[in-house]
């Protein structure tokens, strides 16, 4: 028997998985479409997605100049949590998380979803009063949180290091039971096929070069497999946001920047939760591979580079190292950087523009992955109705014009 499975594992290899029902198809483009959308990361696919599920709308390509998930979504840390400060970013990152609760069951996928906590560190009596001011409002809108000492993040993260006289002592943390880490590339796979089995057409290796506009409304685009009219685009490219707007003479208020991250070789399990840490632009877990990922901060200028930025890891390695002493005898497997896009408030931009049939998803910075399944839900459904889900209207293009915004800098993360 041990020989017989031997033999077919050789085989299945060497036939290059000829035989294997494909996943999603590879359509040629049709000569025009109900909705386009620009973008096959995460967010773009959970659009798509929604559009077939939620509104019955599947006459929808899936336009990605690269491969599904080949830019952010294949890039970041993967953490999730909901413990945003300002009720329109709280709740509508507490939507995502309900859906993430349950997307490997809706996507009968296994999106690898762990629900392991995530502990963001007090270093200061500022972050303390700014972690505890965040847990009250948590708590008002429902949504899990707690403030906790250090002996009980003692217990949570055995390996961390409390000590009153270390580098970055540690005062405190809010903690979010129900925050987690969850397979980058299986949401984006599990979200692809769901949206393919539903007529949904993906189209990879397809890069928009110009969105074409005829007296305000939007006609389609230009790729370089040749033109595609649709009545809608949703644009969903996530850290280009800002130039594939202006193939259509807008200009947005983001900016794009590379974020640090890299991984460790593996390691026996040694941290079960999430440890995330503004103070020192640092977050680490560790993966179902062994790896520790560690996210870093942002480079200190504008730009598209998808690589490390060495002065950037070593300062956050040196205060990884200061946390957790023990990883300090760890040797690191590789860097790398994703583009994020950011608005001045840290808050992202879901809204129509003033291109008719033309819409944005965009400017998430940090907050991207986890808002992955809600984003797609409330852009979906702004995108088929042309006005803003009731969780999206905080996030229209015209607060920037008003001064309505959502300062969530406290809150976002370690990129802005």
């Amino acid at each position: 028997m041990k020989r017989y499975s031997g033999f077919n594992l050789v085989k299945n290899a060497l036939n290059y998985n000829e035989h294997w029902q494909k996943v999603w198809r590879s359509p040629t483009p049709k000569e025009r479409y109900d909705i386009i959308v620009v973008g096959g990361g995460g967010h773009g696919l959970a659009t798509a997605y929604y559009l077939a599920k939620e509104h019955g709308i599947t006459d929808i390509a899936v336009v990605e100049k690269g491969y599904l998930g080949g830019g952010n979504t294949g890039r970041n840390t993967t953490i999730i949590r909901s413990n945003y400060l300002w009720d329109e970013a709280a709740h509508l990152y507490e939507l995502a998380l309900k859906l993430w609760e349950g997307l490997s069951q809706e996507l009968n996928y296994n999106v690898m979803f762990s629900q392991r906590g995530v502990l963001n560190l007090g270093h200061n009596l500022q972050d303390m009063r700014d972690i505890e001011r965040r847990v009250n409002a948590n708590r008002l809108n429902g949504i899990d949180g707690e403030v906790v000492s250090p002996r009980r993040i003692k217990e949570i993260a055995p390996l961390i290091n409390i000590s009153p006289n270390c580098r970055y002592p540690i005062l405190g943390a809010s903690w979010q039971p129900r925050g987690g880490v969850a397979r980058h590339d299986a949401v984006a796979w599990g979200y692809a096929r769901a949206a393919d089995a539903m007529g949904v057409d993906i189209l990879q290796q397809t890069e928009v070069t110009d969105i074409s506009v005829k007296n305000g409304i939007v006609e389609g685009v230009e790729t370089n497999k040749g033109f595609i009219r649709a009545q809608k685009i949703a644009c969903v490219p996530a850290g280009n946001s800002g130039v594939v707007a202006g193939l259509a003479g807008l200009r947005l208020p983001v900016e794009s920047r590379p974020l640090q991250a890299l991984v460790s070789e593996p390691l026996k399990p040694c941290l079960d939760t999430v440890v995330m840490s503004n103070a020192v632009h640092g977050y680490v877990s560790q993966s179902d591979k062994g790896d520790l990922v560690i996210g870093a901060g942002v480079d200190g200028y504008n730009g598209y580079g998808q690589r490390g930025s060495f002065h950037v890891i070593e300062h956050t390695l040196q205060a990884i190292c200061e946390l957790f002493p023990a990883f300090s005898r760890v040797r690191m497997n590789r860097q790398w950087g994703g583009v994020v896009d950011t608005c001045p408030d840290a808050c992202p931009i879901i809204s129509k523009t003033s291109v008719e049939g033309l819409y944005f998803n965009c400017g998430w910075g940090t907050g991207g992955f986890k808002a992955t399944p809600g984003s797609g839900f409330v852009f979906a459904d702004t995108v088929a109705n042309d006005r803003a889900h009731p969780l999206a209207k905080a996030f229209g293009l015209d607060r920037f014009n008003t001064g309505a915004l959502i300062d969530e800098h406290g809150a976002a993360g370690v990129a802005h």
